[in-house]
């Protein structure tokens, strides 16, 4: 049975400029100057160059005034508002950009070799589908019969696996050597294969992989020794022939046609001036903005001839261009919001961590969530959250993502909160300083650990040695 009732909720809505104020809050500066530019395309109100009427800047107005801005999740029911203050600053000169170099492609170069080779049309043309299958790496990953299959349903050609494996085989003795391979194992025969086998530790090396790639993977070097009847130097030379060969042969060739060549621009520019840490926005591609004065004054004129003497269509282009003039405002403002928070934001973070920020040594990080700097700024979570995601700072020791700096802690025997990147970076140390013949285990690394003073589970280590990507100690173990 149905039922009708009332029921009262208060829900408060984002406007518009807030949302877009969230929008470009996520964004970092390298996508910012294209938001912009779309800005700008889009709304013939909006101009770029400082405004006539005062001689302040974007920047320099975000470094003065006090904003409300309400940027919680869109969920929220309560809205809450704060006020944003950031100190004067300039903007920084900066390297220009490196230039991205333009050659031929990884695909081209294996292209051009085949054109050095006798093959007939079709196996030409099957030639040239299994290179267009090959990826950066150098690796054929698919199935031959697989590709056989897409040549006869999209190319209307008939072949079989046979027949394009030994087309593949021409392919694999191109430059560079272990190219078109299937596997890791195929990769390293192939490159080990084209080296002098009148060499012992060269065929060595080759028998290594072709025979025992199992137990050289798992680093089960004592039973190869035993299983090849060899010695511990000529398993050592054997192993120094092998870590010489390239697990991804086409990595050392640049795509400029399907990959763009990754460029950090930083958010943000700490300098050191004789211990004094300066601030600044990198605003170096972000341009003043202002609102058209022709726009401005095209509303003067609308507006004025709009009091019971104008048409219908007068007071719809008045209309038109008002919304366009508000939207333009809407988004200066937004831009004036957006640096504004990130000052903020970064300045607490900089005030948090000003230790570390001295001279980069990673043991003076304190532990810092979001809700530190959430409780520092008066910002809510959800805008701290926005402002370390995807953002970068220049210092004096290095470029690093806003996210580097936060940390979990945990309490040493003597109490004190200690960030667990510290505990990484000790674990780093001893594992850089292990005997490579016998690898410290996870339980060993614990209690070196605890001796330290800090109390952690063999687990923890675990999951810390997982994080920096290093490997159990089975696998640490060399010769």
């Amino acid at each position: 049975m149905l039922h009708q009732k009332l029921q009262q909720k208060l829900l408060q809505k984002l406007s518009p400029q807030q949302i877009q104020m969230i929008k470009l809050l996520e964004i970092p500066s390298m996508q910012l100057e294209q938001r912009i530019k779309k800005e700008i395309e889009e709304n013939p109100a909006l101009e770029e160059g400082a405004d006539e009427n005062s001689d302040e800047s974007i920047d320099d107005v975000a470094a003065k005034e006090e904003r409300q801005v309400t940027l919680d999740e869109y969920e929220y029911d309560d809205t809450p508002s704060y006020k944003l203050n950031a100190n004067n600053y300039s903007k920084p000169e900066l390297k220009p950009d490196i230039p991205f170099s333009v050659g031929f492609s990884f695909h081209d170069y294996l292209e051009n070799q085949l054109g050095m080779t006798d093959l007939e049309d079709k196996k030409l043309e099957l030639a040239l589908y299994l290179i267009g299958n090959i990826d950066d790496d150098g690796y054929l990953r698919r199935k031959l019969e697989a590709i056989a299959d897409d040549l006869a349903f999209s190319q209307n050609i008939k072949t079989d696996e046979f027949e394009l494996l030994e087309i593949l085989r021409v392919i694999q003795d191109f430059e560079p050597a272990g190219v078109g391979a299937r596997d890791l194992q195929e990769c390293l025969i192939l490159q080990i294969q084209a080296r002098d086998q009148s060499i012992p530790e060269v065929a060595l090396a080759r028998k290594i992989l072709k025979h025992h790639f199992d137990e050289f993977t798992k680093k089960h070097f004592d039973r190869i020794i035993d299983r090849l009847d060899i010695t511990e130097q000529q398993m050592k030379d054997a192993v120094d022939e092998i870590l010489k060969l390239n697990p991804k042969p086409g990595g050392g060739y640049s795509d400029p046609h399907s990959k763009v060549a990754e460029h950090v621009i930083p958010d943000f520019v700490l300098e050191n001036e004789d211990g004094e840490l300066q601030l600044s926005l990198n605003s170096r591609n972000v341009p003043e903005l202002r609102v058209s004065r022709t726009y401005s004054e095209m509303l003067n004129t609308y507006s004025g001839g709009a009091k019971g003497k104008t048409s219908h269509q007068l007071k719809d282009a008045a209309s038109f261009v008002k919304q366009k003039m508000d939207s333009a405002r809407w988004f200066i403002d937004a831009i004036r919001q957006r640096q504004n928070t990130l000052m903020v934001t970064m300045e607490a973070i900089i005030e948090y961590q000003e230790q570390y920020f001295q001279d980069g040594d990673e043991k003076l990080l304190h532990p810092m969530i979001l809700k530190d700097i959430a409780d520092k700024t008066g910002l809510d979570i959800s805008t701290i959250s926005r402002v370390a995601n995807s953002k970068y700072i220049q210092t004096h020791f290095g470029i690093f993502p806003l996210k580097y700096f936060f940390s979990e802690g945990m309490q040493t025997d003597s109490g004190e909160e200690v960030s667990t990147r510290e505990i990484k970076k000790i674990l780093e140390e001893c594992i850089e300083n292990e005997s490579k013949r016998k690898p410290l285990t996870d339980d060993e690394l614990a209690d070196i650990l605890q001796k330290k003073g800090y109390q952690i589970a063999r687990r923890t280590v675990a999951k810390y040695r997982e994080q920096l990507n290093i490997s159990v100690a089975r696998l640490r173990k060399e010769l």
